[in-house]
């Protein structure tokens, strides 16, 4: 499983990229490979408040449908409109072109998020 150790995590198989006061969100490695086949993505609204453990959308696989969950609480400031009609992105390149929505927030909690150890620990890596 691919785990870069610069990226956070969640219990929920999502990851997290910060700058700034701005958190790119996708689904992990370990996530595509479970799913399966993804065929489509539904995503959040640009302009919506999230808060931590909302739904962030809903990923539809050859194998069933799953919940994205926000990670940190903010405002949606961009979606990866790209994956509308590739949602495939998301199991060819998860870390990079299939990410999923960058949320703004004012105050981070890292106190749910994994470092990458940790994270390959709850996995069983």
């Amino acid at each position: 499983m691919n785990i870069p150790s610069h990226l956070r995590y969640t219990k929920d198989h999502e990851w997290v990229s910060v700058t700034g006061s701005v958190a790119r969100i996708g689904i992990t490695d370990y996530a595509q490979d479970a799913l399966g086949d993804i065929v489509f993505i539904q995503l959040p609204e640009v302009g919506s408040t999230i808060s931590t453990h909302d739904g962030l959308g809903e990923i539809e696989s050859t194998k069933s449908v799953n919940d994205v969950y926000a990670p940190i609480s903010g405002s949606v400031v961009a979606v990866n409109e790209a994956l509308t009609s590739q949602p495939e992105l998301l199991n060819t390149d998860p870390y990079n072109e299939g990410w999923i929505c960058d949320i703004e927030f004012s105050q981070l909690d890292e106190s749910e998020l994994l470092t990458a150890e940790e994270y390959s620990a709850l996995i069983g890596g």
